[in-house]
């Protein structure tokens, strides 16, 4: 089952729902109206990310598309994707699960300008590459992203936590979140305390107790002492903290899709990424490999 999912993300069959809302209705408003809906325009910019076109050659090959699948739909200009794209409020497909969701937490960083190491040093480029940092938790069942944040490099990996549970609906049950040291916070541990969950976070290196004053707090002095009576090696197997590398795979994914991006302005680089994850998701729900232990 496993081959056959692999085959289908390879398929070419593309196809469009004919009740799907392209142009959406009057708002009521004052203002010239919307003549495509966020559907659309995420349909476009999803192939655009998928076969790495610039703009133009995208309105092209949807038009393309369109006139083989018989509608007679209007194709965005080039212009419009763009200043739609600032805007954009992504849809994030999921399937989600049954019980309490695991989150696995890991943030990267995606070039976004800049020649390549290799050019800069060869021919003498410009050495100015700016940098965004990508913010992802999964789902550690389904392998499919439930939360993403995009921020400039400057910011930290601890203070996107709260950010990202947030993106998470309140009625969700939260079974445990597991990040790296880099986490290991006193509001990483109240936020995720908050949330009810538990706490999958190594202690840093001579890490001394917190005063018992939230039950963040406590429950971050059990792992500190826990990981002093059994050992830093023994406690990451104890806890289940090996299964963050699931996360880091994800983030290989997203990169497999552009080492860099194409969006110069930081918001369309957010709808940007935000597509890539969508696509990725969807790549997902066609199947992931099942391991049991046997013997």
């Amino acid at each position: 089952s496993y081959n056959t999912a692999l085959k289908q993300r390879g398929s070419l069959s593309i196809w469009f729902d004919p009740e799907m809302v392209w142009t959406p209705p009057p708002t009521g408003k004052r203002g010239r109206q919307c003549q495509f809906s966020d559907a659309a325009i995420q349909t476009c910019l999803t192939l655009k990310v998928l076969f790495g076109m610039p703009l133009r050659q995208t309105t092209g090959f949807v038009g393309s598309l369109l006139r083989l699948a018989g509608l007679d739909w209007p194709v965005p200009d080039y212009s419009t994707l763009c200043r739609r794209q600032r805007t954009l409020k992504v849809s994030l497909p999921y399937r989600g699960d049954r019980g309490p969701l695991n989150l696995l937490i890991d943030s990267t960083g995606i070039k976004s300008e800049g020649e390549g190491e290799w050019n800069a040093r060869k021919h003498g480029g410009s050495k100015r590459r700016i940098w965004r940092k990508i913010h992802i938790g999964i789902d550690e069942e389904t392998l499919e992203v439930r939360a993403v944040e995009v921020t400039t490099s400057n910011v930290g990996d601890a203070p996107m936590l709260p950010e990202l549970l947030a993106q998470i609906p309140s009625a969700q049950d939260i079974g445990s979140v597991t990040a790296d040291g880099a986490y290991d916070t006193r509001k990483c541990h109240d936020a995720i305390a908050a949330r009810g969950a538990h706490a999958i976070i190594p202690p840093r290196k001579n890490a001394k107790p917190w005063k018992p004053t939230s039950a963040g707090a406590i429950a971050r002095n059990e792992a500190v002492n826990a990981s002093r009576y059994l050992g830093r090696a023994i406690w990451r197997r104890w806890s289940g903290y090996h299964r963050r590398s699931r996360v880091e795979t994800k983030m290989h994914c997203v990169k497999l899709l552009g080492q860099s991006l194409m969006a110069r302005d930081f918001d369309r680089q957010v709808a940007e990424i935000q597509v890539r994850v969508a696509v990725l998701n969807r790549y997902t729900s066609l199947g992931i490999p099942v391991t049991e232990v046997v013997g």
